[in-house]
């Protein structure tokens, strides 16, 4: 495009202010700024319409196969990462074919995954039912202990 520096601005600012004066000189100003937002907004608009028209054709796929075809080892690391990405969000047993032999191996390590997901639960509900018999025969004890009477509570000799 072209190109305005400050020198270039400074002048057309004295020019604006002669030639219409300053009492229209905000008013020109105004209207100037919403004649650019108008020109940014349909451009903005432009620019939207031709992605959607260029993702309706399947540019991107095209792009995308042309990136595989140019950068093979690019496209084998997406793959790996596609599938690590699959292994960290865990195995979802529908997204392969149940026949296959995948589809077999997907289904019984996500059934083994809820077998070790429950086995896990019950181990850590009996935990804390253990923890939480523990503190209640504890404030039990507490509880007798401050519950005796005076003279049981002896420890060197002295009544308390």
């Amino acid at each position: 495009m072209f190109d305005l520096g400050w020198s270039e601005l400074l002048l057309i600012a004295i020019v604006a202010l002669i030639v219409v004066g300053p009492k229209d000189l905000p008013v020109l100003f105004r209207n100037i700024g919403r004649w650019v937002g108008k020109a940014r907004g349909m451009a903005r608009e432009f620019s939207r319409a031709m992605n959607e028209a260029a993702d309706q054709a399947g540019v991107n796929e095209v792009q995308k196969t042309l990136k595989a075809a140019t950068n093979p080892v690019g496209s084998a690391l997406d793959g790996v990462k596609d599938a690590a990405r699959d292994l960290t969000k865990g195995i979802d047993p529908t997204k392969y074919d149940p026949e296959s032999e995948t589809g077999k191996l997907a289904a019984e390590r996500a059934e083994a995954a809820k077998k070790i997901q429950a086995s896990t639960a019950r181990a850590a509900a009996e935990r804390m039912k253990r923890e939480a018999d523990a503190a209640l025969a504890k404030a039990e004890e507490v509880e007798a202990a401050l519950n005796a009477p005076n003279g049981a509570n002896e420890d060197n000799g002295t009544k308390a």
